[in-house]
C-alpha cells in the first residue's frame, strides 16, 4: 500500500475534488492519505476532517516541513508526495507499485497542464525525458521510505525550490524513473501571474541556484517577483 502525502495551505476550493479523484482513480482501497496543513485560514481543515478515511496533520508552514511531517507519520513503505492541485492518472498507485517491484526506488509521472497554451504544452512534453532539468514538484514524487530516510528527507531551509533540490539528490544517486503516464496539474499560477512572467521567474530561480544562490536568496527573489 501507499502513503499519499499532500501539503496544503488554503485549498478549500479544490481539496475535496482531489480527494474524490484519488478515491476514484486508485487500484487499492487501503492506501493512506495524509493531508498536512501549514496553517490554513479558510475551510480546508474542516473539509478534510469531514472526509472519511483521511488523516489530517497540522504542521509548521513550509512545503518541505509539511512533507517531512507527512513522511514521519506515514505507516507504509512507499511514499507518494502530491501537490494539492495535481491529479494523477487512473490506477496511479498500481503504476507506482509496478516501478517499486521493478527495483526503481523513486520517480514521478510525466505531466500536462490543464490549460491549452503552446508553451505549457511544450513544457509538459519535455517531462517525458529522464533528465534533472525536466523535473519539478508538480509531477509528484514516489519514493521508498528507506531511501527517503537515507537522504534525510526534504531540506527545510528551502522555502522555494525544495522539490528540485531533493530530486537533484536523487539524480546524483541515479535513483529516478519517469512513468510514461501523465499527471494533470493546474496552471492557475500561470493564469494569475502570466505565462511569460512566471516562466521567466522560475528560470531565474533555477539559474540562481546553479550559480550558488542560498535558499534565503531564492526565497527573497520569489517574494519580490511572484508572491509579494
Amino acid at each position: 500500500m501507499i502513503s499519499i502525502i499532500i501539503p496544503v495551505l488554503n485549498e478549500e476550493t479544490g481539496i475535496v475534488r482531489l480527494l474524490d479523484h484519488l478515491k476514484n482513480n486508485s487500484s487499492f482501497a487501503n492506501n493512506e492519505i495524509l493531508i498536512v496543513d501549514g496553517g490554513s485560514t479558510d475551510q480546508t481543515p474542516e473539509l478534510v476532517k469531514k472526509y472519511s478515511g483521511v488523516v489530517f496533520l497540522a504542521s509548521e508552514k513550509g512545503r518541505a516541513k509539511q512533507m517531512n511531517t507527512g513522511a514521519k507519520n506515514a505507516k507504509f513503505e512507499i511514499l507518494y508526495f502530491l501537490h494539492a492541485d495535481s491529479f494523477p492518472p487512473p490506477n496511479f498507485d498500481q503504476l507506482i507499485l509496478k516501478q517499486i517491484n521493478a527495483g526503481n526506488s523513486a520517480g514521478c509521472f510525466q505531466m500536462k497542464f490543464d490549460m491549452d497554451h503552446w508553451w505549457l504544452n511544450l513544457m509538459g512534453w519535455f517531462t517525458k525525458f529522464n533528465h534533472k532539468a525536466c523535473r519539478g514538484g508538480d509531477q509528484s514524487l514516489f519514493i521508498t521510505k528507506s531511501l527517503f530516510k537515507e537522504l534525510n528527507g526534504y531540506n527545510e531551509t528551502f522555502v522555494v525550490y525544495e522539490d528540485n533540490e531533493f530530486i537533484g539528490r536523487l539524480y546524483k544517486q541515479k535513483e529516478f524513473e519517469v512513468i510514461p503516464e501523465s499527471i494533470t496539474t493546474s496552471a492557475r499560477k500561470y493564469e494569475e501571474i502570466g505565462v511569460w512572467k512566471l516562466q521567466f521567474c522560475f528560470a531565474n530561480i533555477y539559474l540562481k541556484r546553479l550559480m550558488g544562490a542560498t535558499p534565503e536568496e531564492l526565497h527573497q527573489y520569489y517574494k519580490r517577483r511572484i508572491n509579494p
